[in-house]
């Protein structure tokens, strides 16, 4: 990224970064399961997994651009609850579907890459 950062910053920041999106999954799904904050457990996940993504995130930004990280955070975040929504929860998976999920991932790979190159 630059020259200012100590040795190992960069990855750290990856590192934050993979964690708020996977923690962000996690909150949609705990959203899912509190069935409109009416159940206590769910919703209990749902918070702290939201403040936890947010603050490793805001942990990545330390380091990362933040128009890419924010868009590669969302889009693992919304790539995840596609798949969890499709696997756990049943929802519906067609071509359309999965070619859009294709181009959002492309996306996210090619924001990735071309940061590293950079």
């Amino acid at each position: 990224m630059n020259g200012l950062l100590p040795p190992g910053a960069e990855a750290v920041a990856w590192t934050y970064l993979f964690f708020a999106a996977a923690l962000e999954i996690v909150m949609g799904v705990s959203l899912k399961l509190n069935a409109g904050w009416t159940r206590l457990g769910p919703s209990i996940v749902a918070v702290m997994a939201g403040l936890g993504s947010i603050y490793l995130l805001a942990l990545a930004l330390r380091s990362l651009p933040i128009g890419m990280a924010y868009a590669i955070w969302t889009g693992i975040g919304t790539i995840g609850l596609v798949v969890v929504g499709t696997l756990v929860f049943q929802e519906e998976m067609n071509w359309p579907r999965a070619c859009f999920l294709g181009l959002a991932l492309s996306g996210i790979i090619g924001l990735r890459f071309y940061e590293a190159a950079a």
